[in-house]
């Protein structure tokens, strides 16, 4: 069965034949340290709505990986993603008031003049990563936080190395890289929310302003407040990214499936949902059993350090009908991309503006595109491609 401390030579190319044969043979994958596989669909979602019996809280699993005193440490431990409530509570509610409906529909009109200028500049034979679904997110987180263009260079390379951090293993240089990533973002945001907080700018748009205030309860201490501007960088830039990819890829792969959206337009907010399913950018998530409990009769002893199979769940046959089925058009479609429960992802809605744009426009402007070659990013928590180097018949 599936180690991920060990992983198959062929994973990172096709994770899914393991995936299927964790759901067939054991849905409830012992590690050899004492850590659990949960891979069907049904499990992930009781693990997710119970935040009281499975915590989000990493400080025991962080300490001896991280280092109780690295800014890597201080980076998983403090941000949303990685908490439970009150902090859990706080941080979100003030990051959703940010992200309304309306706020978002108020970004729609820059994604698109972004989108459309990097199908105006895109070269015959592009990467579709490094110029155009990478570029995409980067300058969205941007323009929440309202960074200053001249300053969004290292943006991405920042993000990668932190969310490097969190695979399985890691080597020194791994490690060594996250830690600089945290600190260099860290030291950078520091300058930002000073400058921030004696030029605050719109809270109805910018969400920067809207942490440094706080709400009726209170505002973020400056370490909740860094490190969660971080985790808004790392929430919406590689998943997104990889979901802009993911899809480019099943959609060039499956051409009767591009050529029925083509046709049928509309079909891309399901089209959307169904690259989320087949390609999740997260893969896995975790948990930890916060006491003594059973899975399907598994005893589950307190401690337990849960991985998530989000790539799994979201191909389970309990749940989907032909899920090796790239189908555009399903539905319902009840995937776990985005997790579930109270840490269902807080930018949910406008990732999935930015997937719908950003795949729409690029087969209104692109009458084809043939992609090259491809490179698998060798990550195992996410499902992505580093490079996608694709001839391109450019309309304009």
């Amino acid at each position: 069965m599936l180690d991920l401390t060990q992983l198959p030579p062929d994973f990172h190319e096709n994770p899914f034949v393991h995936y299927d044969a964790l759901l067939r043979d054991k849905p409830i994958c012992p590690q050899r340290d004492g850590s659990i596989i949960l891979s069907r669909h049904a499990d992930l979602s009781h693990v997710y709505k119970d935040s009281n019996l499975f915590t989000s809280d990493k400080r025991v699993v962080f300490k001896p990986k991280f280092g109780s005193d690295s800014p890597l440490f201080e980076h998983h431990t403090t941000s949303l993603v990685f908490n439970d409530p009150p902090l859990h509570t706080r941080v979100r509610r003030i990051m959703s008031s940010a992200l309304t409906p309306r706020a978002i529909q108020r970004l729609e009109p820059g994604l698109i003049k972004t989108v459309d200028h990097l199908l105006d500049t895109l070269p015959e034979h592009p990467d579709l990563i490094e110029d155009f679904a990478a570029q995409i997110p980067i300058q969205i987180i941007g323009n929440l936080l309202d960074i200053p263009l001249q300053d969004r260079g290292p943006l991405r390379g920042w993000s990668l190395a932190i969310l490097g951090a969190l695979e399985p293993t890691l080597t020194p240089q791994q490690l060594a890289d996250g830690n600089a990533a945290v600190s260099e973002f860290k030291s950078y945001l520091q300058e930002l929310i000073a400058h921030r907080r004696a030029h605050p700018g719109d809270p109805e748009t910018d969400v920067l302003t809207r942490l440094i205030a706080g709400d009726s309860d209170g505002q973020l201490s400056e370490i909740e407040l860094i490190q969660n501007c971080i985790f808004i960088l790392n929430a919406g830039h590689e998943t997104t990214t990889n979901l802009i990819g993911n899809g480019l890829a099943l959609l060039h792969d499956n051409p009767a499936a591009q050529a029925q959206l083509r046709g049928s337009p509309h079909l891309i907010d399901t089209t959307v949902e169904e690259v989320l399913r087949m390609a999740s950018p997260n893969q896995f998530g975790n948990r930890e059993a916060a006491q003594d409990t059973e899975i399907n009769g598994i005893f589950i002893k307190k401690g337990t350090n849960l991985h998530l199979c989000i790539g799994a769940a979201n191909r389970d046959p309990d749940q989907f009908c032909d899920p090796d089925v790239f189908d555009i058009s399903r539905k319902p479609n009840r995937h776990l991309a985005f997790a579930g429960g109270p840490h269902v992802c807080v930018g949910l809605t406008l990732a999935r503006l930015e997937g719908r744009i950003a795949l729409a426009r690029f087969l209104l402007r692109i009458p084809n595109y043939e992609i090259k070659t491809r490179t698998h990013g060798a990550r195992v928590r996410f499902r992505g491609y580093t490079s996608l180097c694709a001839h391109c018949l450019v309309g304009r």
